[in-house]
Order: C-alpha cells, then sequence, then structure tokens
C-alpha cells in the first residue's frame, strides 16, 4: 500500500511516478540542512489556506481555482476547472474537532471487530492505545492461563488475543520461550484500520461476512454533512471508512479507490495532524497531477470523474517549520493528553468514508 522507490529511470517514469519522486522525502547525511533532509521545491504545490485567506480578503482565485457555489452550505468550497468532481473544504474542523478525531483513531477506530493491518499478525487487539499509556508488553504463549490475571481472564483480552496479550513488563518470558514487542513500537507499526464494513485488502473488496459494527454515529453525522457539496442528488449514506496511519516517511502511491458501487456518491477524505503534500493526477498515470498541501482539519471530497483520477500522498512533514499542528498541540498540552501529543507530533492520520452500496 505504501509506496516504495525503484531504479527505474526518469524518461520511464510516467508523469505521476515522476511527481511522486519530486516530493518524496529524501535525506542525505551530506545535507546541511535541519535533520539531513534535502530541500525540496515547493513552489508549485497549491496553497489552499493561502488561496482562502485570499478569498476572504477580496482578491481574486488563482489560475484554474474557483469557488464552489452550494447553497446552505456555510463553509467555503473550491474546485479545479479541469478535476471535476473534486471538492476542497480548507480548515473544515474546528481545533476541538481535529483532536476529538485523532483521540478516536488512536482509541477507538483499531478496536475489534475493526480490523488493522496488525490483525493477520497479532490477531485483534484490544486497547492498544490504553497499553502504550502503560507501557505494557504484547507476549506471545502457548500457554496464556499462566500469564494471565484475574482481570485479564474476565475480559475480551484472552478471548480474542489467543497467543498474543498484552502484559506489564516482559518479566515472565524469562520462564518460558516467547516473542515479544511493546505496544509503542505496535503503535508506530499501526498504518491502517477499517470501520464499517471491512475492507479486504487481498481481494480488494468488502467482506460483508466479516463482522463489524457501523460507523460511528458522530462520524457518519460528520461525513453526511461535509458530502453535501459533492451530491449532485439523494443522499449519502457512510458505510465504511478507512482510516490511515502515516510516520515520517510514509507515502501512499498513486491508485484509484474503486470498489464501491455509486462513484456519484463521494469519499469524504479527513486531515488530521501533520501537513502533507496530496497529488491530484487525472485518468491516466500519464496525466500529470496537481499537488496541493493538506492540513489538520482539510476535507477533501471526491465523486463522479474525479473517481476516475489517480491520487496519492508522497510526503508528510514533521519538521517544526512545515508540520503546521502548533494548534492542535496546544490543546494535547495537559499530562493526560501527552501520548496523543506525542504521536501527532511526527505523525498525519486520515480518515475516508465511503458509501459502498
Amino acid at each position: 500500500m505504501y509506496g516504495a522507490e525503484t531504479t527505474t529511470s526518469d524518461s520511464e517514469r510516467t508523469a505521476f511516478r515522476r511527481a511522486e519522486k519530486q516530493y518524496k522525502l529524501y535525506k542525505s547525511q551530506k545535507s546541511r540542512k535541519k535533520n539531513g533532509i534535502k530541500p525540496t521545491d515547493l513552489s508549485d504545490v497549491v496553497d489552499f489556506r493561502a488561496v482562502l485567506d485570499s478569498f476572504e480578503r477580496g482578491e481574486g482565485l488563482p489560475p484554474g481555482i474557483v469557488e464552489f457555489d452550494c447553497p446552505g452550505f456555510d463553509l467555503p468550497v473550491f474546485c479545479f476547472k479541469d478535476r471535476p468532481g473534486f471538492f476542497f473544504i480548507p480548515s473544515a474542523l474546528t481545533i476541538e474537532e481535529q483532536c476529538h478525531w485523532i483521540q478516536e483513531s488512536l482509541t477507538t477506530f483499531p478496536q475489534p471487530p475493526n480490523r488493522t493491518n496488525l490483525t493477520a499478525i497479532y490477531g485483534p487487539i484490544l486497547d492498544l492505545f490504553n497499553a502504550v499509556r502503560s507501557q505494557k508488553v504484547l507476549i506471545e504463549t502457548e500457554n496464556t492461563d499462566k500469564l494471565v490475571d484475574h482481570d485479564l481472564k474476565n475480559s475480551e483480552n484472552i478471548l480474542h488475543s489467543r497467543k498474543f496479550l498484552f502484559y506489564e513488563g516482559a518479566n515472565m518470558c524469562g520462564k518460558q520461550s516467547c516473542k515479544s514487542v511493546a505496544a509503542s513500537v505496535l503503535l508506530r507499526k499501526l498504518r491502517w484500520s477499517t470501520l464499517g464494513l471491512q475492507f479486504d485488502w487481498s481481494k480488494r473488496n468488502y467482506d460483508v461476512s466479516l463482522p463489524h459494527n457501523k460507523i460511528p454515529d458522530a462520524l457518519s453525522l460528520l461525513a453526511k454533512k461535509m458530502a453535501v457539496p459533492a451530491l449532485s442528488s439523494g443522499e449519502f449514506h457512510p458505510e465504511a471508512a478507512i482510516v490511515n496511519y502515516f510516520g515520517p516517511s510514509d507515502m501512499l502511491g498513486g491508485h484509484l479507490d474503486d470498489m464501491e458501487v455509486d462513484w456519484t456518491k463521494p469519499i469524504v477524505s479527513v486531515s488530521l495532524g501533520c501537513k502533507a503534500i496530496f497529488l491530484l493526477g487525472g485518468k491516466s498515470r500519464d496525466d500529470s497531477p496537481i499537488a496541493m498541501f493538506l492540513r489538520s482539519g482539510d476535507i477533501v471530497l471526491m465523486a463522479a470523474e474525479a473517481r476516475e483520477c489517480f491520487h496519492g500522498v508522497p510526503r508528510i512533514f514533521t519538521d517544526n517549520d512545515h508540520a503546521d499542528i502548533s494548534a492542535v498541540l496546544s490543546q494535547f498540552s495537559s499530562e493526560d493528553d501527552c501520548f496523543y501529543a506525542d504521536y501527532i507530533r511526527s505523525s498525519r492520520i486520515n480518515i475516508n468514508i465511503r458509501q459502498v452500496n
């Protein structure tokens, strides 16, 4: 799912791949820049925060960008003239809303029966974020009864974790052969979770036979509210969501979201945490993509023709000068919130809500 660099020459790369390479994070020990990061030319990246500021001052919009007039929708919406079906809603969420959905993404969304990229290796993992707070370790053992205290025996953890369960410290491992991994390491390995109808990444379809809960009501209401500019008719019914978790060097390669039945219904994409570059291409990888910044609180809608456009995230920014998360971090300033701050300081979360049927 996350892109990797290849040895293909520039002349053999598609226009989309060349753009990915242009904005991808590169590090060099020879670089004298902060943290050894090679400088990147960002002059062609569309900045919708600047577009919004200019719009609110009554100044003109950049060439190729138009305001979308949506009666009854109280937030500014912008579109590209040559990418019909794509809508950008800058600063759609308040700081408080952003912090709420960051917390939900780390505590509630990875909870079983929701599947994550860790499920195939460790089975369903309960309360991962709380385990991080308690500095617990996930232990593999053949005889779980000897390692589980009374409280754990009466919890769902013992029912679902099979050979893996959280334990306070790995000192018991000395008595037997077992594998262990710190909860904090697992959290950093978290790359996706699926809400509502569960997406099968191997078959690239939704497996309705898998146990699942419906999308949380609050997230469903948010998606319905934000989907309005992209709806040509009818209503938006959220049935599934994919939550992507990006670390400092992660990227999401160019792809299409084409597994849903009705492409007139939008994908509602919520950005949280560190700023990223988003590439919106055309119907072919040979079409040159438009690069734009995605900041915490921005929302993107992709419907109709835009659903046929390749898109991806080649870069997130975690350095203090470019991450643009000072307002979010200020809300996570209490001692109880320090683990949220530590995580989001170098991470991005993207929630994509979809109507499947």
